[in-house]
């Protein structure tokens, strides 16, 4: 997920992979943009070889496509992906939240309030019209999501989640408008059924989260 963290467990790859892919989910890179290996050997400080492998690798997540001997290109946006990461998102995050709040304990509570917390904060300002924390906001939204099914006890399913998390967010960031007072209404709401573990109060939440998202960005006609 999009998070400006430093490990220093990470090498030079896993750091230029995590830019590429930030670039890609934030809309730097553009959908359907051709992404040269000079270019970008350049912008990343990295070596044409090792650029190579760490697109190779995006395309197991459908962020980068491999065009053969032509090089890679940025995946294209289309109305199909959107609607299909959705139906996908919502399988997965109404089964983690199942998992979740029928496993979680007091630390798991402390984490939805902190991130809900950070979430809401942002929050306030992206409502006050100041779009500065557009990004920060995009990271503490995945945060209090993540932060909800965390104690599901299933590293693969956290990990397919994040991944289908971030493509449908580089939906939204393409709208380039935050959805306003209804999308807070949603995560104030959530967040209170969390607390209460009301399993079957917040898969409905997110249902309604979910399809709005993609009401919110087929309205924006930045799809085809």
């Amino acid at each position: 997920m999009l998070k400006p963290v430093t490990d220093p467990s990470e090498t030079v790859s896993d750091v230029v992979l995590r830019q590429i892919r930030e670039d890609i989910i934030s809309g730097r890179l553009a959908p359907g943009a051709k992404i040269k290996l000079e270019q970008a050997r350049k912008r990343y400080s990295i070596s044409v070889s090792s650029l190579r492998e760490i697109l190779s690798r995006l395309t197991t997540e459908n962020l980068v496509l491999a065009e053969g001997q032509r090089g890679f290109e940025v995946s294209p946006a289309s109305r199909k992906e959107l609607e299909e990461l959705a139906d996908l998102r919502l399988v997965l995050e109404t089964h983690a939240i199942a998992l979740s709040f029928s496993a979680g304990n007091l630390e798991w509570e402390g984490r939805i309030v902190a991130a809900h917390h950070k979430l809401a904060a942002a929050e306030k300002t992206l409502l006050s019209g100041d779009a500065s924390r557009t990004i920060e906001w995009v990271r503490y939204d995945w945060e209090f999501h993540q932060a909800i099914v965390s104690a599901c006890n299933s590293t693969t399913l956290m990990t397919v989640l994040s991944s289908v998390f971030d493509r449908f967010l580089r939906y939204h960031l393409l709208a380039r408008s935050f959805r306003g007072q209804p999308v807070v209404d949603d995560h104030k709401l959530l967040f209170q059924l969390a607390l209460k573990r009301d399993v079957e109060g917040a898969q409905a939440v997110v249902r309604q989260h979910i399809q709005s998202g993609v009401d919110h960005v087929l309205n924006s006609g930045r799809l085809s």
